[in-house]
């Protein structure tokens, strides 16, 4: 990492949060592998309690309207990065989802003074965690090089340090492997934790069978995991975090987790 001043604000603290509804199309989505397709009815579902675990943990929930054109859209994150600085829209590294991008636009330019664009190459919000000390952007299938370094020439216009790191091969994104629990505390999987990329952090590996739970998501004070994944909750709830079970089932099946269904950032405004 280029420098490790800590962020002032907790990197986790939001209050402000954007979801899109899910479509009927949704069950089109894309998958790297068939683990049989979701129902709308059950994506629906898990968003819908999604949007309330948001609530309860105190965001104000912005509530977009479903996109029939673009099966992925649920996921907000993958076209746009928000913080408390300003927005970055992004080129998404699957071709279907590139239109995505200019349907989200106009929000962004609604909501923040200042909104970027990457020009060059490609990257997909899922391959980028914040962390108190900078941005990691892991490089993946959908995120390339030029990409990554386009995003860090954005990141540095707000003020934001950021560094490049390896996705583990065969993994989708680079939080389909990690989460953050807290300014120094990760959740990853052995995977990842074997690269050697956060070893400036404390490492929590969740058990093996469980992978998908590195997928977590804190929110103020809750840690959203998977509810398929009880080794995982137990670990957290004996390391005394607050956690939230959240159904994953559906979104699972088109390759999707807790942290790219929301774009999420502290309004200082508000």
């Amino acid at each position: 990492m280029e420098g490790t001043d800590l962020i002032p604000a907790a990197v986790f603290e939001f209050n402000s949060v954007i979801v899109r509804e899910p479509s009927l199309s949704v069950v089109n989505g894309l998958r790297a592998e068939d683990r049989g397709s979701p129902t709308y009815e059950g994506v629906k579902a898990e968003h819908d309690a999604y949007i309330e675990a948001m609530q309860s943990a105190g965001a104000k929930v912005t509530v977009l309207p479903p996109l029939p054109a673009f099966p992925d859209s649920v996921f907000v994150e993958d076209p746009a990065l928000v913080f408390s600085e300003g927005a970055i829209l992004l080129r998404p590294g699957a071709p279907t989802r590139l239109k995505e991008v200019d349907a989200i636009a106009p929000t962004l330019h609604d909501m923040f003074d200042v909104v970027l664009r990457l020009a060059d190459g490609y990257a997909d919000g899922g391959d980028v965690l914040t962390t108190a000390r900078g941005v990691m952007i892991g490089l993946s299938a959908r995120t390339d090089r030029v990409g990554a370094e386009a995003l860090k020439a954005s990141l540095e216009k707000l003020g934001r340090k950021s560094e490049v790191v390896a996705t583990p091969e065969g993994v989708l994104h680079f939080k389909t492997d990690c989460s953050l629990l807290d300014e120094e505390t990760v959740l990853t999987t052995s995977r990842l934790a074997r690269s050697g990329v956060f070893k400036a952090f404390r490492q929590m590996v969740v058990p093996e069978g469980e992978e998908a739970a590195a997928n977590a998501l804190r929110v103020n004070d809750v840690v959203m995991v998977g509810s398929d994944f009880p080794r995982t909750i137990e670990m957290l709830d004996k390391a005394g975090y607050q956690v939230a079970p959240l159904k994953t089932t559906d979104i699972g099946k088109i390759d999707a987790g807790l942290s790219c269904m929301s774009l999420r950032w502290f309004d200082d405004k508000m």
